[in-house]
C-alpha cells in the first residue's frame, strides 16, 4: 500500500511538473514609455535563478492535465474497439518527462500476461462516461500487442557474496595439497 502511495505521489509530481514546463509563457508587459519629466531607468536585471520555478505550488488541476492515479489502471482499447489490456505502470525519466505507458497484455488475472511499453503519443485519450473511467485508444490490435517486444524493467544488480573476504595481494595463492 505504501509503495502504491509513493509511486502515485511521485508520478503526480512529475506529471504536474511536465505540464507546467509545457505551459505557454505569460506575455511580457512592455515597459511604460519614458517622458521628459522622469529620468531613464535601466530595466531590471534578468535573473538566472531557476529555483523559483522549481518551488512553484500548484493549487488545482487544469482540464488538459491528467493525474497518474487516473491513467494507471485505465483500459486500453485497440483499433477494433476491443479491450487489449490496461495501463499497469508509467515510465518517466529523471526530469519528469513521461516516456511510456506500460500496458499489461494477455493472460488471465495477471497470469501469463506480459508488459509492453508504448510512448504516450501512441494513445488517444477517450473521455470517460458517467460510469466508466478514462480509456486510452491505441492503433494496434490485441494480436499486434501480444507479438510486440516485452518491456523489462531495470533491476539493480545483485551481489553474490559467500561471506568470505576476497584474497589480498600480500597472501600467497592457495595451492591444492599434494596427492597422497
Amino acid at each position: 500500500m505504501l509503495k502504491k502511495l509513493m509511486i502515485t505521489t511521485a508520478s503526480l509530481a512529475l506529471l504536474t511538473s511536465a505540464a507546467i514546463a509545457q505551459a505557454p509563457e505569460q506575455p511580457k508587459q512592455s515597459p511604460p514609455a519614458a517622458t521628459t519629466d522622469q529620468p531613464k531607468q535601466s530595466p531590471p536585471a534578468a535573473t538566472t535563478d531557476k529555483s523559483a520555478d522549481k518551488n512553484q505550488v500548484i493549487t488545482e488541476q487544469k482540464p488538459d492535465q491528467l493525474l497518474a492515479s487516473k491513467v494507471k489502471g485505465s483500459n486500453v482499447i485497440g483499433s477494433n474497439d476491443e479491450k487489449v489490456g490496461d495501463v499497469s505502470d508509467i515510465l518517466f525519466d529523471k526530469d519528469g518527462k513521461i516516456l511510456a505507458y506500460v500496458v499489461g497484455v494477455g493472460g488471465f488475472l495477471g497470469i501469463g500476461a506480459k508488459d509492453v511499453a508504448l510512448s504516450p503519443a501512441s494513445f488517444q485519450i477517450m473521455p470517460a462516461g458517467e460510469r466508466e473511467s478514462m480509456k486510452l485508444k491505441l492503433a494496434m490490435t490485441k494480436d499486434e500487442l501480444k507479438n510486440a517486444a516485452e518491456f523489462k524493467p531495470y533491476k539493480e544488480p545483485t551481489s553474490t557474496t559467500t561471506g568470505q573476504s576476497p584474497p589480498t595481494r600480500d597472501r600467497a595463492p592457495m595451492t591444492p595439497p599434494p596427492p597422497r
